[in-house]
């Protein structure tokens, strides 16, 4: 099922990294989210990533933060600055979703740059012997 989120790299970033208003796919048990290429694992209890994100792309082990969106629009951490990119084909729900008719270009730009996402291969992945189920717990993989 593809529901729309806000997902912002954490790593490297702080709050200034790159972010985007997009459908990302749930697998069944809603841990794993797939999003542009990556298989995004949930990080178990309250525990954050070094970058303080709350999810953790499986293969790279960079930290992403991902919420549902903001009714308000303001999606991005109030210290946080740069463009939010919205999925084109994600546009006309955010824009219901925030109860606007036009899009705020100056905090926001379409995209049409999202890449697909091999699920069934990121699944095996996740779903393998040995498969990190929570990397910032050290459990091996990353």
């Amino acid at each position: 099922m593809k529901v729309l989120r806000y997902i912002e790299l954490k790593s490297g970033h702080s709050d200034n990294g790159p972010a985007w208003i997009a459908y990302v796919e749930q697998s069944k048990t809603g841990r794993t989210l797939y999003f542009n290429g990556r298989g995004l694992m949930k990080l178990k209890g309250q525990r954050r990533g070094q970058a303080g994100g709350n999810y953790i792309d499986m293969e790279t082990g960079e930290s992403f933060w991902v919420s549902g969106v903001k009714k308000n629009g303001q999606d991005r951490h109030w210290a946080g600055s740069g463009k939010v990119l919205v999925e084109a084909a994600a546009l006309t729900e955010y824009l219901e979703a925030i109860g606007a008719k036009t899009l705020d270009t100056s905090r926001c730009e379409v995209t049409n740059s999202i890449r697909p996402t091999d699920v069934k291969r990121l699944s095996q992945l996740a779903n393998s012997p040995g498969a990190p189920c929570d990397p910032a717990a050290g459990s091996g993989g990353v």
